[in-house]
């Protein structure tokens, strides 16, 4: 694992400036960015650490930013950076997942334990991740050659009767296949199987 980074995305250059010192002061990796529209854009999965996010800033702003993130699965814990009329509204921000807020002018001790403690978050969600996708890949590999075939077709979308065709079997047989698969990964739909799939590394390809 490599070392963390704070991500800090904010139009103020002033206040980047300022938060980049106080964070690099403290030995601590920095990248900053002035709108939201080119971190996503300069964004990687290799991307490890916690990003501050000011709330209001033009174009997408810091809660439309956390939704983006949200939705691309993005998971870098967040801080908020707001001004004290926004209390409220990164009040709202945390229950939808953020880890902390900032209130302006920002207090250098309170930047530097926020930020330790999204490390930590980062740290865990990593963690928890790697032991998932264990978990997922101890499930698949109960699976036989035969049942792998047909869960790879199954959750790219083909009925039972073309699955059947490709394989050489009955689509009886393959319903057969299917209720082991359903049994054996714990999926609770064809829906759920293709999660457990993907996070569990099932080679998409066809076979």
């Amino acid at each position: 694992m490599h070392e963390p980074v704070v991500f800090i995305v904010d139009d103020d250059a002033a206040v980047r400036d300022s938060l980049t010192l106080m964070i690099e002061q403290a030995g601590i990796r920095v990248q900053s960015f002035d709108n939201a529209r080119i971190f996503l854009s300069a964004y990687r999965p290799d991307f490890f650490g916690c990003i501050i996010i000011d709330v209001r800033m033009p174009g997408m702003d810091g809660l439309q930013l956390q939704e983006e993130l949200v939705w691309r699965k993005i998971e870098l814990p967040i801080i908020f950076l707001t001004g004290h009329g926004d209390i409220p509204m990164s009040v709202r921000a945390i229950k939808a997942g953020a880890v902390d807020f900032l209130t302006k002018p920002i207090i250098r001790e309170k930047l530097l334990v926020c930020v330790r403690a999204a490390f930590a978050e980062a740290k865990n969600k990593i963690s928890d991740i790697a032991q998932n996708r264990k978990a997922l890949s101890f499930c698949l590999a109960k699976l036989t050659v035969r049942e792998r075939e047909v869960t790879v077709l199954a959750v790219k979308g083909y009925s039972n009767k073309e699955i059947g065709s490709r394989l050489g079997i009955s689509h009886r047989t393959v319903e057969i296949h299917k209720s082991k698969i359903m049994r054996k990964t714990g999926a609770l739909n064809l829906l759920d199987l293709a999660r457990i799939t993907r996070e569990g590394g099932l080679c998409s390809g066809k076979p």
